[in-house]
């Protein structure tokens, strides 16, 4: 079978695709940059990637013919400029009219369960999207999910952030709201399941667990399986703004995510009944099974995707190649050299820069920045990287954005996604001399960015001076994993 996988590098998708491949598909996955795309981790010949961006109706062309199925896995919620219900619109809309044009026998949407009349903003809009979706010459399948747990789903590690924590929740009464959680597992089984189903044709499902729990419920559940006492009390007072606002100073989300989140967590998400769990031969994970299983995956280091990874940053969307070149002129530079003893050593450290290891020198600094972030609004330091031993171009890593990372070149390049008034690199290098060259370049914005670069100097002198002793020396990467 041919299967067009679209939204390649988000985290459904990710989780969908090896098992495609295991079935020996052939998939052809739309992603918006190649270079976020890393074809290496699968080995797979029957595997192929198109650069398409379904904003731009011309890209569409890039789409074969001869496809089967396809998968919209497409999303806009973590967008933090401009309106993501018209863009999910557009997407959509570019979307149908090409696949009108192809062999497709099968368009299978994952969205959002629907079952009130007032819609939140995220659940209105992939309301909107199937109907732009369905059309007279393919048939469209559409999967109805609420909070999908797993290890890396944004509802697992806000769940994990908030009980791990805070011992004593004061929290909005929006918590007191049903849902239906399904595990991530689930979810996969169920979207490879109805792939040229006839029975599923035309027809759309609410998928879920076989549990219906409040939001409270589920984060004193979480707390009971990591052997956790909590206390969570609820208001009736704190509006939706306070709430995302609280969201986002928890937890590792942005405000704009938290934001959508929030007005989504107000409506109540519970399926309807379908019969597809028989048809399909599913058996629906329980809530406490999907949290046990995701802290499988993350002590075998096995997390296969994070919606961490997804993009923040405005500057980034127009594509990671647009970075790789670091400026020189115009630009202030921190750099400093030191020749190693031991390469592999501190290519190792490198690779394993950030997240539980750290930074190699003044993690409380770190730390205090990432807090100052989240302060007026950034990403902060807290979202860690996926995975404590591999990294790859487009990965999260605390407040950056893996842009190059290639160990044969020996080269490891970062991009700040924190707030700042400028453009922010971070360059490690080693060259065949094994002498380490560490670069932090910043292309200030105006008198407020040279402001800031004066002002940093003492701290940057400190830090990277630090930073690139410990990492040249011949000591093991300091592991500080749990």
């Amino acid at each position: 079978m041919k299967i067009l996988l679209t939204g390649a590098t988000g985290y459904i998708a990710k989780r969908l695709l090896p098992v495609l491949l295991e079935n020996n598909h052939e998939v052809i996955c739309c992603v918006r940059d190649t270079n976020r795309f890393d074809t290496s981790r699968f080995h797979n010949n029957k595997l192929s990637v198109v650069e398409v961006d379904f904003l731009h109706s011309d890209e569409l062309a890039r789409i074969p013919e001869d496809i089967d199925v396809a998968f919209y896995l497409i999303h806009s919620m973590a967008s933090t400029h401009g309106s993501f219900e018209k863009m999910e619109a557009i997407s959509a809309e570019n979307f149908k009219i090409r696949l009108e044009q192809t062999r497709v026998k099968q368009v299978i949407y994952l969205s959002g369960i629907v079952n009130e009349k007032e819609l939140s903003k995220h659940l209105s809009s992939r309301k909107n999207v199937e109907e732009i979706l369905s059309s007279r010459v393919y048939s469209l399948t559409t999967l109805k999910a609420g909070i999908i747990v797993g290890s890396g789903s944004a509802s697992f590690e806000i769940i994990r952030d908030l009980v791990e924590k805070m011992p004593v929740m004061i929290a909005p009464k929006w918590l007191g709201t049903k849902c239906q959680p399904i595990a991530i597992r689930n979810v996969v089984q169920f979207l490879s399941g109805v792939m040229l189903k006839p029975e599923t044709y035309c027809k759309s499902f609410d998928i879920g667990g076989p549990d219906v729990l409040t939001y409270k419920e589920m984060l004193l559940r979480f707390a009971k399986i990591r052997g956790l006492r909590r206390w969570i009390g609820l208001v009736p007072v704190m509006t939706p703004t306070l709430s995302s606002y609280w969201l986002n100073f928890i937890t590792p989300v942005s405000f704009s995510l938290a934001n959508h989140l929030v007005n989504s967590m107000k409506v109540e998400v519970v399926c309807k009944d379908n019969e597809l769990e028989k048809m399909l031969g599913i058996l629906p994970i329980t809530y406490n099974q999907s949290i046990e299983l995701a802290f499988d995956r993350i002590e075998q280091h096995q997390v296969l995707s994070s919606w961490k990874d997804a993009l923040t940053s405005t500057e980034l969307e127009k594509g990671l190649s647009n970075f790789i070149e670091v400026p020189i002129y115009g630009c202030f530079k921190d750099i400093k050299q030191l020749k190693v003893p031991d390469t592999a050593k501190s290519l190792e450290k490198i690779w394993s820069i950030g997240g539980e290891n750290g930074w190699y020198y003044a993690d409380l600094l770190w730390n205090i920045r990432g807090f100052m972030d989240k302060l007026i609004g950034g990403v902060g330091i807290r979202r860690g990287r996926t995975s404590p031993e591999e990294i790859a171009a487009g990965d999260a890593l605390d407040f950056w954005r893996v842009i190059y990372a290639n160990k044969k070149e020996k080269r490891f390049l970062l991009f700040a996604e924190m707030k700042l008034p400028g453009e922010a690199w971070l360059e490690f290098t080693i060259g065949p001399d094994d002498v380490l060259k560490q670069t932090a370049t910043f292309r200030p914005k105006g008198i407020w960015g040279r402001l800031y670069w004066t002002a940093m100097l003492p701290f940057h002198w400190l830090i990277f001076k630090g930073m690139i002793r410990n990492i040249a020396t011949d000591s093991p990467v300091p592991s500080k994993s749990k």
